[in-house]
């Protein structure tokens, strides 16, 4: 029937597909993801374990002359995301004030553009990239909370630093990392779950979503999940064009927002009590700009990658 060939076809198939469909499901018949057993851990709660392996294949990948890019390239894709996040809820919470514009508060565009995905990042990355680029997970992984956006709004002395979290992440791939420098043959065999695992853990992450959400949300959630897109999308591509990397189009697969930033709107009432009133809006226009980031950003880097093959054919042809 040749389902896989159909499915790669699609920008991101092997990503977008499972994704699409664990959220279909999730949205018209949730209890069959919750039925309990082998069937509810791997359709429906097993995101975070596929990943844990996926994360530590990659890892294994990653060559000793290495190890210095995936932190670069982490670092500065943490930077940027957070810069124009930052950037932008300034502007507007200056220009417009608390209430922000188009239905968007400073809070929510802060919220969502300072969070990215990082499991749909490292898919990107492993489908897109090579295993530096999937490696600048381990820093990435730090804006996935409501830190960055506690920073921005002058929260720090309160907020802290998820070192836990940031060493959690890194302890895979770190693993992988010694394995597959060790011994040859680790990296050989890991290799092929660097793209056989991506499906397994993309349903697990689509049946979190539901599509009412975009409903709830309205048009101020679909255009923050463009904006998102948009913004720091483009904003990672370019920065890797400056960067000169070997493959600037997985800068864009940051242009996503966290599936835990649905908290952070909650999280920074509980401190700023002035935040109360938009905070439950805020909470259901991220919840939308999830779903259409994670639908958005690998369309986006597909097409960047197919831009960046078709340029590198004009100048070798040249």
């Amino acid at each position: 029937m040749n389902i896989l060939q159909m499915v790669k076809k699609v920008p991101g198939g092997l990503m977008v597909i499972p994704l699409l469909l664990g959220a279909a499901i999730n949205t018209f018949f949730p209890q069959v993801l919750e039925i309990g057993g082998f069937t509810t851990h791997l359709w429906k709660t097993g995101a975070l374990p596929i990943l844990a392996v996926f994360l530590f294949a990659n890892g294994a990948q990653i060559s000793v002359k290495q190890a210095g890019m995936p932190l670069y390239k982490g670092a500065m894709l943490t930077l940027v995301k957070f810069l124009i996040g930052a950037g932008v809820g300034v502007i507007v919470n200056r220009i417009w004030g608390p209430a922000g514009v188009l239905g968007l508060s400073p809070l929510v565009l802060i919220a969502a553009l300072t969070n990215s995905n990082g499991g749909l990042y490292a898919a990107l990355a492993g489908e897109y990239g090579d295993s530096t680029d999937v490696g600048a997970v381990s820093i990435l992984s730090i804006n996935d909370g409501p830190f960055f956006t506690m920073l921005a709004f002058g929260a720090t002395g309160i907020a802290e630093i998820p070192f836990i979290a940031l060493v959690a992440t890194i302890v895979p791939i770190l693993a992988g990392f010694i394995l597959g420098n060790m011994d040859e043959e680790i990296r050989k065999f890991l290799a092929p779950a660097t793209v056989i695992m991506i499906p397994f853990f993309a349903f697990p992450l689509g049946s979190a979503l539901n599509f009412r959400q975009l409903i709830e949300a309205g048009g101020p959630g679909i255009l923050l999940g463009l904006l998102v897109t948009a913004l720091t999308g483009f904003g990672g591509y370019f920065l890797f064009k400056a960067m000169k990397v070997q493959n600037p189009q997985i800068g864009a697969a940051i242009g996503t927002s966290a599936g835990n930033s649905v908290a952070t709107p909650a999280a920074l009432a509980a401190v700023d009590p002035s935040l109360v009133n938009i905070a439950a809006t805020a909470t259901a226009q991220i919840a939308a700009a999830i779903i259409v980031t994670a639908i958005l950003a690998p369309l986006l880097v597909s097409w960047l990658d197919k831009r960046e093959k078709a340029k590198k054919k004009v100048e070798a042809a040249a």
